[in-house]
């Protein structure tokens, strides 16, 4: 009896918080969720899974030509550590997919996936932890591939939309799979290898990992939470932007209130074999010798007060003058950028975005 009441007690307060979520943001109930098995997946760097677990949303329906084609397929990217479904939010979503907007679902078949090792999809924390495969870009894009065309049945994309990681995803895909897209809006990278300063913030991070003593090669039973720790400090740094956060910190005890805060928040739901896979992943990153297979439509935009891409680097400018159509737009610093973050904000691009589309060939 008492066990029964307790189970009805906790169902009510997951229904009571789950609507309390869906009146925040309304949506949290939005899309068709699906899992993608991929049989028999080898990855590059060695290694093979029997069955590679993709998860995935999707918004709106597939609309297909004449011959079956589906004409109105598009394919959204997250960053490192995301989930397709991070990008349902008021801001994200409300922004791009809402009626009226740029990629408006009720016109556009919208494929969020998860990313090998990241939400739903098979990843370390499942069960194999340092034996699962290592994976790179180009695995993470080729279960994209395989996710759309086994699973969903498209075979052409109207058009990819990637931020931060899901930005050198579309540069991967452009050149992995010419043409599959007939267009590519990469948002928060730069085409070419990670190096610099932005591969020592990655390494950095990775090491504090590797170098608690708790962490004992992947097989912990007490999670490294010190070196966790260390990493999400980089992490914050990496994707934070000085005006911002002294908007946001203005006083000494603000500061140090708003990073603890961020740390503790995101030390409870980080695993340390998944976060050293995720930015381990983009180790074969490096379309530069590819550039010329690119050869549809690509509007890359780049934020001025990116720490990650700082625009004085200049290799936006001159790796895009590769290829043949392409509009490469640094927004500008405002009070309503966010740095690397600016990536998940539509109210600033999404006209740019908008008119890009209108640019394109008719399905």
């Amino acid at each position: 009896m008492i066990r029964s009441l307790v189970r009805c007690a906790l169902v009510s307060l997951m229904v009571t918080r789950s609507l309390v979520a869906q009146a925040t943001n309304p949506w949290t109930a939005i899309g068709t969720q699906g899992t993608a098995l991929l049989r028999d997946f080898s990855f590059t760097a060695g290694g093979r899974l029997d069955t590679l677990r993709l998860h995935y949303t999707t918004l709106g329906t597939p609309r297909k030509d004449a011959a079956g084609v589906v004409r109105n397929a598009v394919l959204v990217l997250h960053g490192t550590g995301g989930t397709g479904r991070s990008f349902l939010n008021p801001t994200y979503a409300g922004g791009l997919f809402a009626p009226g907007m740029a990629l408006d679902s009720t016109k556009y078949y919208v494929i969020l996936p998860d990313g090998i090792g990241h939400g739903g999809s098979s990843r370390p924390s499942d069960g194999m932890r340092a034996r699962f495969p290592h994976y790179g870009y180009r695995d993470m894009v080729t279960a994209q591939q395989r996710l759309l065309t086994e699973t969903l049945g498209v075979t052409h994309l109207r058009l990819i939309v990637g931020t931060s990681m899901g930005c050198m995803h579309a540069f991967t895909w452009g050149w992995m799979y010419p043409g599959f897209a007939g267009a590519l809006a990469p948002m928060a990278c730069v085409p070419t290898q990670i190096a610099g300063r932005n591969r020592m913030m990655r390494t950095m991070a990775m090491d504090a990992i590797r170098q608690d003593p708790e962490w004992k090669g992947g097989e912990y039973t007490t999670p490294p939470r010190a070196g966790v720790r260390s990493a999400l400090h980089m992490l914050f740094l990496m994707g934070s932007t000085a005006l911002m956060q002294h908007r946001q910190a203005p006083t000494r005890d603000a500061a140090d209130s708003v990073i603890r805060a961020y740390v503790d928040a995101r030390i409870a739901t980080t695993d340390a074999n998944d976060f050293l896979y995720q930015f381990d992943a983009s180790s074969d990153y490096d379309p530069s010798p590819h550039m010329d297979k690119i050869r549809v439509p690509v509007l890359h935009i780049n934020s001025e007060d990116d720490e990650v891409n700082p625009p004085e680097l200049r290799f936006a400018e001159r790796l895009d003058a590769r290829m043949p159509y392409v509009k490469f737009i640094l927004l500008p610093t405002t009070d309503q950028t966010r740095g690397h973050g600016t990536h998940s904000l539509p109210a600033i691009w999404g006209d740019y975005l908008r008119e890009f589309i209108g640019t394109l060939a008719a399905p």
